[in-house]
């Protein structure tokens, strides 16, 4: 009687711990940082970043306010990434390292750039601004994965959509594009750093992510509100292909 006791007692608890292990919380940063992973495991993706400002800043010119960003990426091959701003648009092929960009006047390695931006009669050059940035490059799906780490707790929203808001230090390294502020009279300070963080996921896979960074940036004695979203989405995982044009492959040699 007793022997049969033990066993139902026995039964019962680890049925009890087989609830308890199924009612456990998910760990929903896992699971974004797995989507993530899965996205940058793919023999190539497509994307599209989308930017918006609202309130300061922008002055409400349009003029100046970012256009969208194409990219194609193969795993272990070529990059590209289209930007563009009002009527302007910047072409250009990354690989190991090195930067094409196309030119008025045809493809120029990104080492022909001397640094500046400045066009014909003081003008920025779009090519040399694209020169520029794509010199610390990040992958998209590689970003992604960051941002996970710059938020507090993500809460699962179900159907594969995970949300958050960012620490402040998160908010704050955003805001100053990876930088450090405050770290001498020069640079950039924040104040009220915030912000927050979505990620759409299907079938394990990230499809797109959303960032929202507020805040104030003081330089030079100057005062700016910053409201800035930037939207991700993916497309043609596992099937994009990069080509890259025979003149810009003799700049990425």
């Amino acid at each position: 009687m007793k022997r049969t006791a033990w066993i139902g007692i026995a039964g019962l608890a680890a049925w009890a711990a087989g609830l308890s292990a199924e009612a456990a919380p998910r760990d929903a940063k896992a699971d974004v940082k797995a989507a993530a992973k899965k996205l940058q495991d793919a023999s190539g993706y497509s994307w599209v970043s989308t930017p918006k400002s609202e309130g300061g800043g922008g002055g409400g010119q349009n003029r100046f306010q970012p256009g969208p960003t194409e990219g194609k990426l193969e795993k272990d091959g070529a990059v590209w990434v289209k930007s563009t701003q009002g009527d302007t648009s910047s072409e250009a092929y990354l690989k190991a390292g090195k930067v094409a960009v196309k030119t008025a006047d045809g493809w120029k390695a990104g080492s022909e750039f001397q640094g500046g931006q400045a066009g014909g009669q003081g003008r920025r050059d779009p090519a040399a601004g694209m020169a520029r940035r794509l010199q610390n490059f990040k992958a998209p799906a590689v970003d992604a994965e960051g941002l996970v780490d710059k938020a507090g707790d993500l809460k699962d929203e179900g159907e594969g959509v995970f949300s958050g808001a960012l620490t402040e230090e998160g908010a704050k390294a955003l805001l100053t594009f990876g930088g450090r502020p405050g770290g001498n009279n020069n640079a950039p300070q924040i104040s009220d750093p915030k912000g927050t963080v979505k990620f759409w996921i299907k079938e394990g896979t990230l499809i797109k992510y959303e960032v929202n960074t507020q805040g104030k940036i003081t330089f030079n004695n100057n005062d700016r509100e910053i409201n800035r979203t930037t939207t991700v989405e993916f497309k043609d995982v596992g099937s994009t292909k990069v080509e890259v044009p025979e003149d810009a492959k003799k700049k990425l040699e």
